[in-house]
């Protein structure tokens, strides 16, 4: 699970909202990356850096982007040998108060549709 949230470039491909991923930078323990999600006629692009500690969490920080903060953890917890729990928690705050009213729900639901589609994900590539 782990290598299918940091195959970033394949994200449009099965995230519904999705509508653009690129690592813009790939360093030791690290990737920096862009997603531009649009869903409902809202568009959002940011940039965060992703340490990685493989291959329990993916903890991301804002670079660029509409937010006045964001941070997030994506976790993996192992429950038997082919199978783990998979968390992403997201802290945000839009730096535009009228973006913010509008957003917040959408982007909430965006989250949420991503764990979904990398479960649905998983099904595939690891299908026994």
């Amino acid at each position: 699970m782990f290598d299918l949230v940091n195959d970033i470039p394949s994200y449009p491909q099965f995230m519904d909202g999705c509508v653009g991923a690129e690592v813009l930078q790939h360093g030791e323990g690290f990737v920096e990356a862009r997603l531009d999600l649009s869903r409902g006629g809202l568009q959002q692009s940011f940039v965060t850096r992703n340490q990685l500690q493989a291959p329990q969490r993916v903890s991301m920080q804002l670079v660029e982007g509409p937010f006045k903060r964001f941070q997030g953890d994506w976790t993996f917890t192992p429950l038997r040998d082919n199978a783990c729990k998979v968390s992403l928690d997201l802290e945000f705050e839009f730096r535009n108060k009228l973006v913010a009213l509008a957003a917040n729900r959408w982007f909430e639901q965006v989250a949420n549709q991503m764990v979904d589609a990398l479960c649905r994900r998983a099904d595939v590539v690891y299908r026994d």
